[in-house]
């Protein structure tokens, strides 16, 4: 890890910027470390407590256990930016260079998290220029989910996104805003205020940054009377009358060092009754940077999604029966982009069928292990 690239100590004041800092090399390091131990410390901590309660008492409410899971899901969530940040600053990622719409992808983003924002409160307002950039596409995806846990996690009202173009040199940017201090706590007019808030600078800001970084893009934060406006700028991007895109130099860290997790950021849901699939699965899937979850039954799956879906869905044949297909047509109503991937009990490869306009890959139990992770790269690449 290059410990030059780590943040500098978020009590300090650093100028006016977000991103300077005074700080040597290995006391950014500690200070990277002690945040991530306090972020992971407090949610933990409720979710002691309530575990406590619940071995004294033998009761506990629908509301409390959700947010028992939500508690270990959050401290979970900031455990896998912490490597993702790690494997960032150690620059052994390759990325593929496509063009994709940046518009498209970040309404897509939105509307597979759209469940979690209604539960959430939180009103999400919409100024999108069609846009298309040169970037990775899973670096793209794992960026936006991250920009969107940041927001999620600071927004006291409402958040506006906004795409347009930088008419010269060509740029699309992405700017989200958001108040993230309640207008009933704003100090008093011509009271002081910090130069720098440095209560934004969790542990998804700084894998948010790190993402940014690696893919070339440039950032810009600014924050005022408890409102913050952060913008991504692409320099690579596709416009109309221009032929020549400015070439950016990526560290892919040899041959020998491949991005060996292409869907970091994605959220798989496995529903299996098995527990011999369920660690097929997991030792699968586990090189591959994703957030897996796992469910035993068809209506345990109804509970988890009911606050927001995954990006895809593996699930056994043997649980695919009527409850489960009138479950899957009001999810790709409302998330058309949801992947599913049945684990069959027969079959040597990967087979895609599309039948009735839902479209399924199909894998055998004998060949998880050669088999899943294509099977997601190709469900998840067009369209999940």
């Amino acid at each position: 890890m290059d410990l030059n690239d780590l943040p500098a100590d978020p009590g300090k004041p650093q100028g006016g910027s977000v991103f300077a800092g005074d700080l040597r090399p290995d006391d950014a390091f500690r200070e990277l470390v002690g945040q991530l131990g306090r972020e992971v410390a407090a949610p933990l901590a409720s979710a002691l407590e309530r575990l406590n309660a619940f071995a004294t008492t033998g009761r506990i409410d629908r509301s409390g256990l959700r947010a028992l899971r939500d508690e270990i899901d959050w401290a979970r969530r900031i455990g896998l930016s912490a490597q993702q940040i790690s494997r960032f600053a150690s620059g052994r990622v390759r990325q593929t260079q496509e063009r994709l719409n940046l518009t498209q992808t970040l309404r897509d983003a939105l509307t597979q998290r759209s469940r979690e924002t209604a539960a959430r409160g939180i009103d999400l307002r919409q100024d999108l220029k069609t846009a298309e950039v040169i970037v990775d596409a899973s670096m793209l995806a794992a960026l936006l989910q991250t920009l969107l846990d940041w927001s999620f996690e600071h927004a006291r009202s409402h958040i506006e996104f906004r795409i347009d173009l930088k008419t010269w040199p060509v740029h699309a940017r992405l700017a989200c805003r958001f108040a993230y201090v309640p207008v009933d706590e704003l100090p008093a007019p011509g009271s002081a205020a910090p130069a720098v808030d440095t209560k934004l600078d969790t542990i998804p800001w700084q894998l948010l940054r790190h993402l940014a970084k690696t893919m070339g893009l440039l950032v810009q934060r600014t924050q005022s009377d408890g409102s913050t406006r952060l913008t991504l700028e692409f320099p690579r991007t596709v416009a109309e009358g221009v032929t020549k895109l400015a070439p950016l130099e990526f560290d892919d860290g040899g041959a020998a060092s491949p991005n060996s997790q292409p869907m970091v950021g994605r959220h798989v849901l496995v529903i299996s009754g098995r527990r011999e699939t369920r660690n097929s699965v997991r030792e699968t899937l586990r090189p591959m940077g994703l957030m897996l979850d796992y469910v035993g039954t068809v209506d345990e799956a109804r509970e988890f999604c009911s606050s927001g879906l995954p990006h895809a869905i593996v699930y056994e044949a043997a649980l695919a029966g009527e409850n489960f297909q009138k479950l899957r047509t009001d999810w790709n109503r409302e998330v058309p982009t949801l992947a599913f991937i049945e684990i069959s009990e027969q079959g040597r490869e990967l087979e895609v069928s599309d039948l009735g306009g839902h479209r399924t890959s199909r894998v055998g139990r004998d060949v998880i292990a050669s088999a899943l992770p294509n099977a997601l790269i190709f469900e998840l690449a067009n369209g999940g």
